[in-house]
């Protein structure tokens, strides 16, 4: 198939990262359409740790050529330090081997100074903000006044720049938030753009020529459907589409390259979310921290970007259900299984109840999630360590038997499962066995 998006399934930090890396030894392209720099995805190769916030996560693999799509907004500092960390890991990423979209937004401090100043007046009804400047660059793109990677090599960018932090400074007085020096900050963009200027190309013009070509194209989505910003959880969202049909404004695709496009759903065998916002299947205690680890191990449940300790719950079915829909999930990625073993019984939520009635579906999407009482099937668990685990023979039955319930729950195959962090602790499912 000439494209495959690999698309998180709940709020975000499924281990797409991961999933990504092991589908691109097979891909030719990696490209990113969605976001910025408030997505982090990881990548464990041995006793490396990769945390990529902007670069595709394919360009691991030393073949892969990684895209930039027009839907993300980016902040040259942080791609030219990801640049500089990868390549101190032998990992080169020459402008061949690296393609950024002349059409996407760029993230200035302006716009990060907004985003924490907005976040601080919005007292207790905080959204959870990463502070990034995610929001206010998407909110300066909508209103035609934000500054486009092509605009860095237009004459009068640095008057333009100066213009947009004055502007900034503005509405910073009337958050009584501090003012920032223009000229720095334009002649640091100055800067930026003679490095950035060999890496901007028409990424729509060239996908479409690789995939004419035969090319396969696998597409990485940031954070996930529960967040997208008309999907997701409204208010508490992010600032852009993060669902399978974004891959094609995004990118810059025609309606052609979806026709044979595989979509694959990541989720994690539990829930978690970082920040505010509705969680119905939410845990807190000794479950909560069982599941969610002390933070002594990078597979611990804090944010990859933030650190923040995320909140956690058992899998909610009806939300996947609802991602399964949404983006037109073919197959699932099931990641942290590993994470199970040793508990006695799991839970996995397979319905809602309100006003005495049953619902698998939700009348007005996921926004206002406070009327639902999570329905739980109770799973038995198992005991034993499945780090080791390589094949789905080798994985205990009543693991096996969690993986069919959520397959016979979601109405779609898994294809992978996670048993640990690295880059092998990958198990490929075979085909379906009778459940006992």
């Amino acid at each position: 198939m000439p494209i495959r998006v690999i698309v998180g399934a709940q709020w975000g930090d499924e281990g797409k990262g991961r999933i990504v890396d092991w589908f691109a030894a097979t891909a030719r392209y990696s490209a990113r359409y969605n976001g910025g720099d408030n997505a982090g995805h990881t990548v464990t190769v041995g006793q490396r740790i990769f945390k990529l916030h902007l670069i595709p996560s394919g360009v691991i693999r030393p073949k892969v050529i990684g895209m930039l799509g027009n839907g993300l907004v980016i902040n040259p500092r942080t791609l030219f330090d990801e640049m500089e960390t990868l390549r101190k890991a032998e990992i080169a990423l020459p402008p061949e081997r690296l393609r950024i979209s002349y059409a996407a937004h760029l993230i200035t401090p302006a716009h990060q100074a907004l985003d924490k100043a907005i976040e601080t007046a919005r007292g207790k009804g905080s959204l959870g903000t990463t502070g990034r400047g995610i929001g206010p660059a998407y909110t300066d793109k909508a209103t035609r006044q934000g500054l486009r990677v092509a605009d860095m090599f237009s004459g009068d960018f640095c008057e333009r720049i100066g213009d947009a932090v004055a502007e900034a400074n503005r509405t910073l007085k009337m958050l009584e938030a501090a003012a920032l020096d223009p000229a720095p900050i334009a002649d640091e963009y100055r800067r930026f753009a003679e490095r950035l200027k060999p890496y901007v190309a028409d990424v729509s013009l060239e996908l479409d020529a690789a995939m004419k070509a035969g090319e396969t194209v696998l597409v990485e989505g940031a954070q996930g459907t529960l967040l997208d910003i008309d999907f997701g959880t409204y208010p508490f969202v992010t600032s852009s589409s993060t669902t399978a049909a974004g891959t094609l404004t995004g990118l810059g695709l025609g309606l052609d390259a979806a026709k044979d496009a595989g979509v694959v759903g990541v989720v994690k065998a539990f829930q978690t979310r970082v920040g505010s916002g509705p969680f119905p299947t939410e845990l807190s205690g000794d479950q909560a921290v069982r599941l969610r680890g002390t933070g002594s191990n990078p597979w611990d449940e804090f944010g990859t970007t933030t650190g923040r300790p995320r909140r956690v719950g058992w899998l909610d079915g009806v939300l996947l259900l609802y991602s399964i829909r949404i983006n037109g999930i073919n197959e699932l990625a099931v990641t942290k299984l590993d994470v199970l073993s040793g508990l006695e019984t799991i839970k996995l939520c397979t319905a809602y109840k309100r006003d005495g009635k049953t619902l698998t579906d939700l009348p007005f999407g996921p926004a206002d999630l406070s009327p639902y009482e999570p329905v739980y099937e109770e799973l038995r668990g198992w005991s034993e360590d499945l780090t080791q685990v390589r094949k789905w023979k080798d994985l205990p039955i009543f693991a096996k038997l969690y993986i069919q319930a959520i397959e016979e729950l979601a109405g779609v195959p898994v294809r992978l499962v996670s048993v640990g962090p690295e880059r092998d602790q990958l198990v490929e499912k075979e085909g379906p066995e009778p459940r006992r």
